[in-house]
């Protein structure tokens, strides 16, 4: 399914948005060395209630996961890149923790992700992996412009990603928005130029770049959820959701 938003609709996607983009700037500041995963998962269970929003991921049971998640974040830890199911464990310095964060705000979806050193500066690998998410994050909204296609992003996505030499797995990626998480249209992290859906008005869409330091392959944790990268690498993470018109992408999760 893809949806464009009316004008209704698109102003309760800028709420939601803004509500993801202050949270995970919150989660940032309140995360240092010694906080348990278990507690981020609680702390932003109260900022979502104190919001009156909704979350994406509770009760999400897709196919690819053991579901239903039953956390409202994930929290993905060194080389855990996605879908990190929150458990008991406490981050120690020097951690590279990706949070993933998507909830519903007048029945229309916002969905973003950070990655960061927990209380420290991280290793010049860690400072590499993370600038070329946000950097491929930066090519890719600047391509996400109506009139294009959405293969048009993946291949911007795809250029920064390989141009600082990591491999780049398709299977998960960016994806549409709307009254629900995960709709059409799929965007991959690389792709052909001119190819794939066409961007219309009133599309929202998340786009995600997230890289492995020396592999494309993902295992699945026991718990059904959390994937990892197959060498044990460590990894990154990093998410908008935009809004499209005709003026361009609008960038709905920034922090306040």
């Amino acid at each position: 399914m893809i949806e464009l938003l009316n004008s209704r609709q698109a102003d309760a996607a800028r709420r939601a948005g803004a509500f993801v983009g202050s949270t995970l700037a919150e989660l940032r500041r309140r995360t240092e060395p010694g906080t348990n995963l278990l507690t981020i998962d609680a702390w932003t269970q109260d900022l979502i209630t104190q919001r009156g929003a909704v979350s994406c991921y509770y009760d999400y049971a897709p196919s690819f996961g053991r579901g239903p998640f039953g956390k409202v974040i994930c929290t993905s830890v060194n080389d855990a890149v996605l879908h990190g199911l929150p458990h008991d464990y406490a981050l120690i310095e020097g951690d590279l923790l990706s949070l993933d964060f998507a909830v519903s705000v007048d029945g229309v979806v916002a969905d973003a992700a950070i990655s960061f050193v927990v209380g420290a500066e991280g290793t010049e690998e860690d400072r590499r992996l993370i600038t070329a998410t946000r950097d491929a994050l930066t090519a890719g909204i600047a391509a996400a412009r109506v009139g294009n296609h959405t293969g048009d992003i993946s291949a911007a996505i795809g250029a920064v990603l390989t141009g600082a030499n990591y491999a780049v797995n398709t299977d998960f990626g960016g994806h549409g928005v709307g009254t629900t998480m995960h709709q059409d249209p799929h965007i991959p992290n690389n792709g052909r130029a001119g190819r794939g859906y066409r961007l219309r008005p009133g599309l929202a869409i998340a786009i995600e770049p997230w890289v492995m330091v020396d592999t494309d392959e993902l295992v699945v944790d026991d718990d059904g959820w959390t994937l990892r990268s197959a060498t044990g690498g460590r990894t990154a993470h990093t998410e908008h959701t935009v809004l499209l018109s005709s003026e361009g992408a609008e960038i709905l999760t920034l922090a306040e």
